[in-house]
């Protein structure tokens, strides 16, 4: 697939609108719709590998999981490893059995249902759950499931 600089101008956006939020600026205060379009962008792309792959008579659903694993898996569990001393020395002990039964979550890419059963993202007690942004990276593998199926 060539390569699209609007789309990284487009991801550049994202970024800027979701720290901006997170940074309490009022004006960014909808600043969360950056994770919107990081998923818009993301089934634009995949969908776009996979009917060229397609079209090429090249697509495997197999090469396509490995594919994805091998991108998302080690930075994910990279990001779980550094949070595990942090979460020992930073939280308090009932606030590291909510961390272990969130790192269980993330580490299985179902950390989405986990959250959105157990914390309210917006509330202030969500400031001690170090592997909360992982909701938006469950989503995004469980929509690579969804274009696979009919395939």
């Amino acid at each position: 697939m060539q390569y699209r600089p609007e789309i990284d101008g487009l991801r550049a956006i994202a970024v800027l609108l979701v720290i901006l939020f997170h940074a309490g600026f009022e004006m960014f205060d909808g600043g969360f719709v950056g994770v919107d379009i990081f998923f818009v962008i993301s089934g634009y792309l995949i969908t776009r590998i996979i009917t060229s792959e397609m079209s090429q008579g090249k697509f495997s659903i197999i090469k396509f999981y490995e594919r994805r694993i091998r991108r998302i898996l080690p930075a994910l569990y990279f990001v779980i490893a550094c949070c595990i001393p942090l979460a020992w020395l930073i939280l308090l002990p009932h606030q590291i059995k909510d961390f272990s039964q969130s790192l269980l979550a993330s580490a299985t890419l179902s950390s989405n249902f986990f959250f959105y059963l157990e914390t309210d993202y917006f509330n202030e007690l969500t400031n001690n759950a170090p592997l909360l942004h992982t909701w938006s990276l469950a989503i995004e593998e469980q929509f690579y499931i969804v274009p696979s199926v009919p395939i």
